[in-house]
């Protein structure tokens, strides 16, 4: 059976860790800690074959598209209780207008809101719930623009736990505090930003007795690098140049980085696609701090954009995204909200929606491309992190007056009312 363990990520330290304990930062430094395996000896052909036959089990584990990948989690015990929603087993999606817009590229979408609660925090949270129940967690705790508070919330439900989240102030949607409250979760309003939310959660956590769930828990990260395994089958097994991704907490980009290592030393992939970050203008302390060659974090202490899933200043995971993207040959790049605005739309006539971070990969695809960063008619698959309907509001807010009179259409309750509306819209020009 493999070995699984936490390790200390500073080049300094790289001290193990004792796995069982309830840490995310290691017992000597203070830096983050990841899980790491010493894997049983696999066929990768095998293996192969096993995923893709768990697609036709009716099992509930097996309809999970992280689970279904489960040796490349073997931290869980067989005895363990699984807590999934089937999620995963998103699609991909290839677009015409899009790629010709942001390249041209050969644009494939792998679309992350199909997941439960819409967003691709599924896959970190089964993963991440599972552990705190193996661990007899009662109380899960985040700090959240919103995507990992709902997830949360869901997951915490199924397995029985209370929840509770630290968000800021009237700066998450509507829509995603409905799903976390619904779910039946705790909700502190608490600072105007993220970041200052997260910090006072790290503060109280310990004396309270909380189980964080933010992606420093490096069991969240366990459960979003199966997004890797799962696109890479779809592909049959043929990676794409480049792997495009929107960066707030870095979570996510950490995640895929690791499961791209992963399949690469287990003989799952012979290439390895260079991993992309884009994050906002007004919310891009990473990018600042590549551009810069910094070697501390460029914080960005009021971040700013409409982009409300990636809109902070502090990321935790950043240290884990730089390896990632140094290791790949990636880099990350910055958009505007107009920028981001426009990809959204360009996205949109393709049949698309998406939340506006996740529109922020393709924004950024557009412009790395024109940089000449990107090489025309490349292989680029983009991760669109969000549901469209996960901010209804940034939507209604970014319709034109034109617009309105061209899609809103107010009629008398006559047919000839309606007659003439229709006729005044639908008409061809001369």
């Amino acid at each position: 059976m493999a070995l699984a363990f936490t390790q200390c990520i500073e080049e300094t330290c790289g001290r193990k860790q004792d796995p069982k304990k309830n840490a995310h930062q290691c017992a000597y430094c203070g830096g983050l800690l990841e899980v790491k395996y010493e894997f049983d000896p696999f066929d990768p052909e095998v293996l192969r074959s096993a995923w893709h036959q768990r697609r036709l089990s009716g099992e509930p584990i097996d309809r999970s598209g992280v689970w279904r990948f489960r040796e490349l989690l073997p931290f869980v015990r067989p005895d363990d209780r699984i807590i999934s929603l089937s999620e995963g087993s998103t699609p991909l999606v290839g677009t015409r207008r899009a790629g010709w817009w942001a390249g041209p590229v050969h644009l494939t979408i792998k679309h992350q809101g199909n997941n439960p609660t819409g967003s691709f925090k599924d896959l970190g949270m089964t993963a991440c719930i599972t552990r705190a129940v193996s661990l007899g967690v009662r109380v899960v705790a985040c700090a959240s623009t919103g995507n990992t508070s709902s997830s949360m919330a869901a997951y915490a439900s199924r397995a029985g736990m209370k929840a509770i989240l630290f968000v800021p102030y009237r700066q998450i949607s509507a829509a995603k505090l409905a799903q976390a409250l619904d779910f039946g979760a705790l909700v502190i309003e608490v600072g105007d930003t993220f970041d200052q939310a997260f910090h006072l959660l790290r503060e109280i956590a310990a004396e309270m007795d909380f189980y964080l769930v933010n992606s420093i828990n490096p069991f969240r990260i366990e459960g979003q690098k199966t997004i890797v395994a799962e696109m890479m089958e779809q592909r049959a097994w043929r990676p794409p140049d480049y792997i495009v991704v929107p960066g707030g907490n870095l979570g996510n980009a950490s995640a895929i980085g690791k499961g791209l290592r992963e399949l690469k030393e287990l003989g799952l992939i012979e290439k390895v696609p260079r991993v992309v970050v884009i994050q906002a203008a007004g919310a891009n302390p990473f990018y600042r701090t590549l551009a810069t060659g910094s070697r501390e974090l460029l914080a960005v202490d009021h971040p700013d954009t409409e982009a409300t899933a990636i809109r902070i200043g502090h990321p935790a995971n950043w240290k884990k995204a730089q390896r990632v993207l140094e290791w790949t040959g990636g880099f990350c790049e910055s958009v505007t909200d107009e920028e981001i605005f426009e990809a959204k739309a360009a996205l949109a006539e393709d049949g698309v929606g998406c939340e506006p971070a996740s529109a922020a990969t393709v924004a950024g695809v557009r412009k790395l491309v024109r940089a000449g960063k990107i090489e025309r008619h490349a292989d680029v698959l983009a991760v669109l992190t969000g549901h469209q309907l996960k901010d209804t509001d940034y939507v209604m807010r970014h319709r034109s007056s034109e617009q309105e009179c061209r899609q809103r259409l107010r009629v008398e309750p006559n047919l000839e009312a309606l007659r003439k509306a229709l006729e005044s819209v639908l008409a061809v020009p001369a």
